[in-house]
This record gives structure tokens, sequence and C-alpha cells, in this order.
């Protein structure tokens, strides 16, 4: 896992990611650096042409033994082939190895961040935006490959061609080679005080992004709301101002970033004309050769006019540069619930499960206390054997769905312990501790693609009869064959073609098929009607045949049936027995009873004066 290198540029810190490609990085170079160095000879070739024409035999390539003015000339053709040639080649080396290049450090660093992202805790992904994520794994590493496809080579061709061509002018004519190189220094610092200006632009952009794609993300996930309410201007205003800010940042960076080249380019003038003028006075007074005044003239050229690149350059490298930091601090967070290192055999797992003295409370701030946390569970202790089925119910904000976050451990404890088969869970490892663990959630997500897909997901390599076989125990099967193309049916983004009591039995299904030792149902039945909720309960019942079962509730007469029943309140466990046994007692689980069939009002809990608390985090 990447160690914090938040004191390093991005630029340093990528290379260091980039350990196992910097050799394809250099060859890359070097087909660049060779591609320039071609593509610069082209200058001294039309130099020699016209050294031929007006030399004639006392032409440099004369003195080199092609007495002839047409060997010459041949001479020159063939030279002129080979390089070019050579360019081409060199050309199509280093477009393939930079894009290539930029492909794999691209599919790499995403897949690496997305990896990465995996692992962090249930409260990151709590506290962070889904659409400033997509930003980050999506435009971000975009725009880096944008850099290292295009920008890269640029940059290496820029400084070869400044280190080639001024090296030629201190040897060709040192008398007028500083009327050319002087412009230079101006250049790189006026390129080095706009990459300073520019940097807080574009990470200011590229924060406005993750903020516009947030707000998009969330706007589509509920867009059957937006409708209901018939919010759709509302919702497009909103859009509308989140995009005029990014535009904003935009016009910010554009604005100083289009100002180089202009600014640029009258600095190139003064040293092209001073060259123009001052060398053809040289060569008028036969001080120096006509030839090597026309390639002094084209060189001046080549060596100034590249540089108004830069400006393009320097954006290219700060957008990619705003947004490897983005990347590279998201790879660098680093999980606040460490793994375990125990190993656990789904197969040796008996299921007993015991809270012991838990304390729990979410890492928030109320509005009205800033410097208070809520407390969620407090000295929360109880057992449930391997092989039982054990109910939690209670009023909403009870912390009955803490229970089962901390069991999966998608959060730790801060005092207590949470065991299974007398272990802290702590110890074990997390994939193994999750894959005992078999999870129906109230709020069922479907991945887009087909029912047999679906049901599959917790056992990618099961048989179509397996698979049969769990809808059958789950009492889903004639539903299925039901669907237009049965189990090969597209159930659409999030299952939304499907009811919500069809996209709960195929989670049920699915959680049939892992066949786990440890269930938890959380809500199952909550948004069911009552015929889909009988065949729910019915399966149910035969699925917790020899499993460990938790089972969370609103209904009680889902769980009137459980082995033991656990009742919360506030965070801590007031009751506990079986449903007769609780029913007798006359407490919170009665009072909860009377009121579901109709019998009683609501009766205060004697711990709270009210049972109706605080939504459960």
């Amino acid at each position: 896992m990447p160690t914090p290198e938040k004191g390093l540029s991005p630029l340093r810190r990528l290379w260091r990611h980039a350990g196992p490609h910097r050799r394809r990085v250099l060859v890359a170079a070097l087909y660049s650096v060779f591609n320039k160095l071609f593509d610069l000879a082209p200058p001294l070739l039309i130099g020699a042409a016209v050294d031929v024409v007006v030399q004639r035999q006392d032409s440099f390539l004369a003195r080199l033994g092609f007495g002839d003015v047409n060997q010459q000339l041949v001479a020159l053709a063939i030279l002129t082939a080979i390089i070019w040639g050579f360019e081409s080649l060199f050309q199509y080396a280093y477009a393939v190895t930079w894009r290539n290049l930029a492909q794999t450090i691209q599919h790499e660093l995403r897949s690496d961040t997305y990896c990465h992202v995996q692992n962090l805790e249930l409260a990151y992904f709590e506290d962070h935006s889904t659409g400033g994520l997509m930003a980050v794994l999506n435009n971000d590493i975009n725009q880096l490959e944008r850099f290292l496809d295009v920008g890269a080579n640029q940059i290496l061709q820029l400084l070869t061609t400044v280190l080639v061509v001024g090296g030629m002018f201190v040897v060709l004519v040192p008398e007028v080679s500083w009327m050319a190189i002087i412009p230079i220094p101006l250049i790189v610092w006026g390129s080095i005080r706009f990459q300073k200006m520019l940097a807080p632009r574009y990470a200011a952009v590229r924060e406005q992004v993750g903020r516009l794609n947030a707000m998009l993300s969330n706007s589509l996930s509920g867009i059957a709301t937006i409708k209901s309410f018939t919010a759709e201007d509302r919702e497009a205003e909103r859009v509308a101002a989140e995009s005029a800010r990014y535009r904003d940042r935009n016009r910010e960076a554009i604005a100083l970033s289009s100002a180089f080249v202009p600014l640029i380019r009258m600095v190139i003038m003064i040293g092209f004309i001073a060259i123009l003028v001052f060398g053809g006075k040289m060569a008028w007074r036969g001080e120096l050769n006509i030839g090597a005044y026309s390639v002094l003239v084209f060189m001046t050229q080549r060596l100034l006019w590249p540089m108004t690149r830069l400006g393009g350059v320097l954006d290219l490298y700060q957008r990619a540069m705003a947004s490897t930091q983005r990347v590279l601090d998201l790879l660098d967070t680093q999980p606040q619930i460490k793994d375990g290192e125990r190993a656990l055999s789904v197969a040796d797992v008996r299921g007993d499960i015991r809270f012991d003295h838990v304390h729990f409370r979410y890492d928030v701030q109320t509005a009205t206390e800033p410097g208070r946390q809520p407390v969620v569970l407090q000295d929360l202790s109880f057992h449930v054997p391997a092989g039982t089925t054990a109910a939690l119910v209670g009023a909403t904000g009870a912390g009955k769905s803490t229970v089962v976050k901390l069991l999966l451990r998608f959060y730790d404890v801060q005092e207590g312990r949470v065991l299974l088969d007398d272990v802290d869970i702590r110890s074990l490892r997390r994939r193994d501790l999750r894959q005992a663990i078999g999870f129906v959630s109230q709020d069922v997500f479907l991945f887009y693609g087909t029912v047999k897909e679906n049901i599959a997901y917790g056992r990618p390599g099961a048989s179509d009869d397996e698979i049969i076989a769990a809808a059958r125990i789950a009492e889903a099967h004639d539903f299925i064959m039901a669907l237009p193309q049965g189990y090969d049916t597209i159930v659409g983004e999030r299952g939304q073609k499907l009811s919500g009591g069809q996209r709960q039995r195929i989670s049920i299904v699915r959680a049939v098929l892992k066949d786990p030792p440890i269930l938890i149902l959380d809500e199952a039945t909550s948004s069911v009607d009552n015929e889909t909720e009988a065949a729910i309960q019915r399966s149910l019942e035969r699925i917790a045949v020899g499993r460990t079962t938790i089972v969370i509730a609103h209904r009680l007469s889902t769980v009137r049936n459980a082995d033991v029943i656990f009742v919360l309140d506030q965070g801590r466990l007031v009751e506990q027995g079986t449903h007769e046994a609780l029913l007798a007692r006359g407490g919170i689980y009665a009072a909860l009873w009377r009121v579901q069939t109709g019998e009683t009002p609501l009766k205060p809990s004697p711990l709270t004066g009210s049972i109706n608390v605080p939504n459960d985090a």
C-alpha cells in the first residue's frame, strides 16, 4: 500500500508510483529525443544545398570528397531520404510507446485506486459523495492519460530543441548566438511564473468537477423522487448553478493560460529579428557563409517558435498534475479499520455470536452540539448460540442496524468485543469473516444485468441447476419464470425493472445460493405486500434451519417464532426472551405488539419516556 508522500510534488509522486514502468518511460523518452534530432536535420540539408549552389566546387560537401555538383546533390538526396526515414521511424516508435504507456498507467492507476477505495471503511463512503469519487476515478485519471499521451513527448522535444540548436548556434556563430539564446531564459522564467499561478486555478477546477459530478450522480439516482415532487426545474437550476461555477473556474484558468502565447511570441520576435538583421550583415560582409546564414535563420525559428507551444504544454501539465494530486491523495488515504491476520475457513464456522460490553458511537457531530458525538450502543451484551434464530427489535434509532454493521466489520467497536466462535472478529481477515455471513438488506441493490447474474453474484461459478434450486427454496422460481426472458431477463439499473418484492426475493435467493453459516436479515419484509411477506417468511424458515440467523424487523409478526428476541432501546438491551415470555412481561415489546395488532396506543419507554428516538445512523 502506498505510504503518504504529501510533501513531494505530484510529478515525483507519480514517478515513484510508476516504478515498474520506468524503463519503458526512458525508452519512450529516447524515441522522442531521437525523433527531434532527425527532425532538426532538414534545415542543415537546406543550408548544405544552398552552399552547393553558391560555392559549387568550394562547398562543404566538396571538401568531403564529392567534387562534382551532381555528386553533391545525389549525396544530399540520399542523406535526406535516410534522415526522413529515421525521423518517421522514431516518430512511429515514440507515438506507439507513449500511447501504450499512457493506456497502461491509466489502467493500472484506475484499477489500483478502485481496489484501494474498496478497502476503505464504510464511514469513508458515508462522508464522501459517489460523484466526487467518480470524478477522481474517471476524469482525473483521464487527464493524466492525456498528458502522458501528448504532453510528455512535447516537453522532451522542446528541451532537445533548445539544447541542440542552442549548442549549434554557439559553434557556428558565437558572435550572434546570444541574440537567439537570450530570449530563452525570459521564456523559461515566464513559464515558471505562469505555472505557479496556474496551479491553484486548475486545482480549483478539479475540485469543482468533483462537486458537479456529485450533484449529477445524486440527481440521477433520485430521478423518481424529483419527478414525484415536480422538482425538475429546481434541480435543473441547481445543476446549472454548479455547472456555472465550473465554467467560472475554467474561465479564471483560461484567462491566464491564454495570455501566455501572445506574450511569448513578442519575445521570440525580438530574437528572430536580431538574428535576421545582424546575421544578414555578417553574410553581406563575407564574415558568414551564405549556407550557414540560411541555416541560422531556419534554426532560429526552429529554436524559438516551439516556445509558443510551451503555454499549451504547461496548461496540459498543470491539469494533469492537479488531477494526479487528487488521485494519489486518494491512494494515500489509509483505512481506519485494519484487517486481521487470522484466517477463517467458512466450513469451520459454527456461528456462535457474542456481543461483550460493546460501546459504539459514530464519528459525527450534532448540529446543536458540535463537539458531541451521539452514542448509539451503550454497554451492549448478548449471546446468539450457534444454529439458533435471534431477532433484534426496537424503535427506529435503537441501534439494530448498527449491530449488523459491527458484526460485518463495516465499523469497529470503541469498547468491548464482538466474538464469533469465541474469537474477536478484529483478529480475523475481513474477507473470510464476510464470506461466512449472508446479508439481506431492506435496501436491496441489484446490479445491471440478468436475474441469473444477480443471483450468482456471491457464487459466480454456480451452475444453472444450483441457481434454480436456490430460487425454488426461496419460492422465487415461479415469478422469475414469468418474467419476459426468465432468468435471462435484464433487471435494469439497481433492479428498477422489478418490483420491490421481486428485488427482495432475488436478494434472498442470492443469500441462499451463497449458503453461509450465518444469515442476517435486515427488514427483509419491510416493503412487500402480505402475500409476498408470507412467501418470504416460509422461505426464511426453511433457510434458517441449521444456521445462525439474526433477524431485524419492525413487523413483530415476522419474528414471533425466533428462539430469542432482543429488545433494544437507545442503544441498550432492555429485554430479551421468547415472544410469549416478552408478552407476559408487559414491557416495551408487549407495547409494540399491542400497537401493531391494534389493541392499544404505543406506551412510552421506561428508560427514555418515549421510544421515538433519532434515526439510526
